[in-house]
């Protein structure tokens, strides 16, 4: 990658880290393409040229919202319980120590819920399901004793539950404590 393009790309970042902030802080229909360009110190004009609009600007968000979660629960030959540890510690690492990583949780988090996103985003967000490949895991778990008994679906949800509340305190906090990751897979550990 030359020069020029690697200074594009910068660029592009500090326009979605700028629009993350002010997406989660003010929302998407309170924010204005006018106070993103502010943000990163460019002309709405020249913001143009790396985003179309707010809209495709939030779907490249919304897209990156998607991409992680999904790339972490892909086909894995790792034991379900040493995937539900390693997951719950990357992620904690990562959103400690990149902010962007833990507004993400949040802007997800709002955009589900959100009536005022357009119909491509909700159309994204339908397509989104950590939590039918989460249960198989799970499952597999149960199966092999490592997981505890209980519905698999539930235990799904409560494990990214307590992910995403975590990241979202520490997003909005950043000097709160985080807990350890441990404690999280314990919700979803076979007790001995």
């Amino acid at each position: 990658m030359g020069v020029r393009e690697e200074q594009k790309e910068k660029r592009r970042e500090e326009i979605l880290t700028a629009g993350l902030n002010l997406f989660i802080r003010k929302g998407y229909a309170a924010t204005k393409i006018s106070d993103i360009a502010e943000r990163v110190g460019m002309s709405v004009g020249l913001l143009f040229h790396y985003f179309e609009s707010k809209e495709k600007l939030y779907e490249a968000l919304i897209a990156l919202g998607i991409s992680g979660p999904m790339s972490v629960i892909a086909p894995t030959d790792m034991e379900p319980l040493e995937f539900f540890e390693r997951t719950a510690e990357q992620i904690f690492h990562y959103i400690q120590t990149d902010p962007f990583v833990a507004q993400m949780f949040v802007l997800m988090s709002q955009a589900f819920y959100n009536e005022a996103v357009p119909p491509s985003i909700k159309e994204l967000l339908m397509g989104f399901d950590i939590y039918t490949p989460t249960t198989l895991l799970i499952q597999k778990g149960q199966a092999d004793g490592t997981i505890r008994e209980g519905d698999p679906y539930a235990l799904a949800i409560a494990y990214w539950c307590a992910i995403q509340g975590i990241a979202e305190q520490l997003a909005l906090n950043p000097d709160v404590p985080c807990p350890e990751s441990d404690w999280i897979v314990d919700m979803i550990r076979r007790k001995a």
